[in-house]
């Protein structure tokens, strides 16, 4: 045996504290990678003993085979796993004020009444399970990077089914590597700021789009990441008191560029920053210019800065800022992407269309009183800058605010309440109504992750 071999030996031999140390070198890497089964330790240790040829000491030889065994650990490599999870949802609440009746569980200051008595008396019972959600998630790696899809779906109707218990599409989305495509969280939103509500829609003024994308991550790293995409496209219009108009039915919306979107992130022990970037091209046609030629186009541009800071041990702040122009339907409570403004002395084009700027901000704290109890405290505001056409009680701005207590009895159950604040101002009739609701909520989660060894 060789001098340097019979001074390594005798290291590993005599001094198990030197064995130990290297011992944990070798199981910081090991536990990269799935742990080993009983029989395959017992596997390894068998091998191992009889590589090195001699009896094990009742002092001191231990250290050597757990320097072995994570490396023999390292030829049982995790290759993927599937998870089945969803949650059951029970929403029960009290509407002390009159509120869109499609929108009953939620608090939207948009859906709150324009003028007086537009959604009957005051004083509702609701009862909802729409927040319900089943999903799938799996992560496999391949020769061209990690391979992960999710599908999920919730029970809030939109759209045709608004007001409805239904199926409603969250995430089919799919990434190899750095490269992904489908539907979810627009990468103009950071999902991570967003507080812990009972309020399915949260804070009127957060960034909350679940868009169609291709998307490409630039740069990932533990503290950095920065991520590009190409969004669907699309707006929404105000024709206020010209909206049945034939002049106006006559226009139609035209999108020939993609919605270009972008995130970055840096993040450290004490929470993390955000800033994202939005440009979208906004058009529309008039097919009939025998009177009037009301074409036009817009660009729709915003920002979005939010952040997550560690204040305390057991508070956490969560911050967000968005402002631009016509980006309103990237936002939580949307209203109207373009408003039409007077044009006076253009005798073919009197009115236009123009992109409406919007801003708000919404100011959060997450305490957690003990491992059972915790709360959500804060507010949030919405404004429009209106167009000149719009009618007197467009939605000028919103007010939220809330605060609830969360226990949790035990693992994967939350049983909770929540008061919520809402106010709506109109652009310029001089009304405005209000909204208080209190909610109770019981939630049920599960799931199951299958995974697949080497």
């Amino acid at each position: 045996m060789g001098f340097k071999r019979k001074i390594w030996f005798h290291l590993l031999w005599v001094h198990p504290k030197f064995s130990q140390a290297v011992f944990s070198l070798f199981s910081h890497f090991s536990s990269l990678t799935s742990p080993p089964s009983e029989g395959w330790k017992k596997f390894c240790i068998k091998k191992c003993s009889k590589g090195v040829g001699f009896r094990m000491r009742k002092f001191g030889m231990h250290p050597l085979f757990l320097i072995l065994l994570p490396m023999c650990s390292f030829a049982q490599e995790k290759k993927g796993s599937f998870e089945i999870y969803g949650q059951i949802m029970t929403d029960a609440g009290y509407n002390f004020n009159s509120i869109d009746p499609d929108w009953f569980d939620v608090m939207r200051p948009s859906k709150l009444p324009s003028y007086k008595n537009q959604f009957g008396p005051d004083g509702n019972v609701f009862f909802s399970v729409r927040q319900t959600k089943f999903g799938i998630k799996s992560n496999t790696l391949t020769p061209l990077g990690e391979l992960k899809t999710h599908f999920d779906f919730d029970l809030i109707g939109f759209g045709k089914d608004i007001g409805q218990t239904t199926f409603h599409l969250v995430n089919a989305y799919g990434q190899l590597g750095k490269i992904g495509a489908g539907q979810t969280a627009s990468t103009f939103m950071d999902l991570d700021v967003f507080p812990v509500t009972l309020d399915y829609w949260g804070p009127l003024s957060r960034v909350f789009f679940l868009n169609i994308q291709l998307r490409y991550v630039v740069l990932e790293k533990t503290n950095r990441k920065l991520i590009v995409a190409l969004e669907r496209p699309g707006a929404t219009a105000d024709g206020g008191d010209y909206s049945n108009s034939i002049e106006i039915q006559h226009v139609k919306p035209v999108f020939k560029f993609p919605n270009l979107t972008a995130q970055y992130r840096h993040a450290g022990n004490w929470g993390y920053v955000q800033i994202a970037g939005l440009c979208k091209s906004i058009k529309w046609k008039d097919l009939d210019t025998s009177t009037y030629n009301l074409s036009g186009s817009a660009v729709g541009w915003g920002f979005n800065i939010g952040t997550v800071i560690n204040a305390t041990k057991k508070i956490k702040l969560k911050l967000q800022g968005v402002g631009g122009q016509g980006i309103e339907n990237y936002i939580a409570d949307v209203t109207p992407d373009v408003g039409l403004k007077s044009q006076p002395g253009t005798v073919s084009q009197p009115l236009q269309g123009t992109a409406l700027p919007a801003w708000g901000f919404f100011s959060f704290a997450e305490i957690t009183w003990t491992k059972s109890l915790q709360s959500s405290v804060g507010y949030s505001m919405l404004q429009i800058k209106n167009s000149d056409l719009q009618s007197s009680n467009a939605f000028k701005r919103g007010q939220y605010a809330l605060i609830n207590l969360r226990y949790y009895p035990v693992d994967k159950v939350m049983l909770a309440i929540e008061y919520q604040y809402g106010r709506r101002d109109n652009f310029s009739d001089g009304f405005h109504s209000i909204a208080n609701k209190i909610q109770l909520e019981f939630e049920f989660n599960f799931s199951q992750l299958f995974s697949k060894q080497e």
